[in-house]
Parts: structure tokens; sequence; C-alpha cells
């Protein structure tokens, strides 16, 4: 399907562009939110999704990032914020509670704390698919004038 192909090309860029920068900066967290975000446009309209544009506004990044995740992805949680190394590493989790060797855990490095959260959102959003958007629209099957038939077989 040519739109999954899309918006699978659209979050290798988004990807390589966060894992390649060194800072998160107003302009790439707004086009984290442009191309990976389903709810969040309509939280806006709704007055609802505010804190995170203040957030971004103030240059808090790192609460920015934990907000963008609990308001466009809901069922998932941070599961392990950990410094290794030089570097950061987020996990998210659908079932935090699950040990850790069976949770299947959308999981991201980089040296900047903000930047391994937005990048960890970003797998967990490939791992819930590509949003409604991208994909075709499905024609539904009206009902057909005259009369309707019941053909199940129960004996």
């Amino acid at each position: 399907m040519a739109f999954v192909a899309d918006y699978d090309v659209v979050m290798d860029g988004l990807d390589e562009e966060l894992r390649n920068a060194r800072e998160l900066q107003s302009g790439l967290f707004h086009k984290v939110i442009a191309r990976a975000c389903i709810r969040l446009p309509l939280l806006n309209r709704l007055g609802r999704a505010g804190q995170v544009d203040r957030l971004a506004e103030a240059g808090a990044w790192t609460d920015a990032a934990l907000a963008l995740i609990a308001l466009e992805l809901p069922g998932w949680k941070v599961r392990r914020l950990v410094y290794e190394n030089g570097e950061w590493l987020c996990s998210l989790s659908r079932q935090p509670n699950l040990p850790i060797t069976l949770d299947d855990t959308a999981d991201a490095a980089h040296e900047a704390l903000p930047l391994a959260i937005v990048l960890a959102f970003v797998e967990a959003r490939r791992r819930t698919g590509a949003p409604l958007q991208f994909f075709p629209a499905i024609p539904q099957a009206g009902q057909a004038p005259g009369l309707a038939l019941c053909c199940d077989n129960f004996t």
C-alpha cells in the first residue's frame, strides 16, 4: 500500500533529523508535531493542548516532550529514563507493569534528554501504525433497496 510506504518514509526522515540534531529547538519540535501527531491538532482546536505550546515557548523541552506523549499517546507511559555512557535512554511502554524482559518497549537513545524522549515518541508512534489520514478511504456498503434475507444456517 503506497500510503503506508509514504508514512514510513516520513517517519524515517523525521527519525534521522532528530538523531542528527544536537538539541531540540522550536522548528524541529513543531515538525514532529506536524508529521507524527494525530490527536494534538484536534486537542488544540478544543483548547486542551495549550500546555505543550506554552512549555515549548518557554524552552522546557523535556516537559514539552513528556506532555506530548501524555496527550498524543495516552496508552504509552515512560518506563525507563536512564543516563549511561554519555547518552540518555528512554523507553516507552504500553504495559509498564510487565517484567522488562516480557515488555515490548519503544526505545531511543540520544545525548540530549529531550531528543531521546522525542525519538522514543516517534518510535512508539511508528509502532501504533500509520495514522488514518495515510490510509485510503474504504468505501462503505449501503443497504440495498428491497427485501433483506437472513442466510444463516441454524441447524
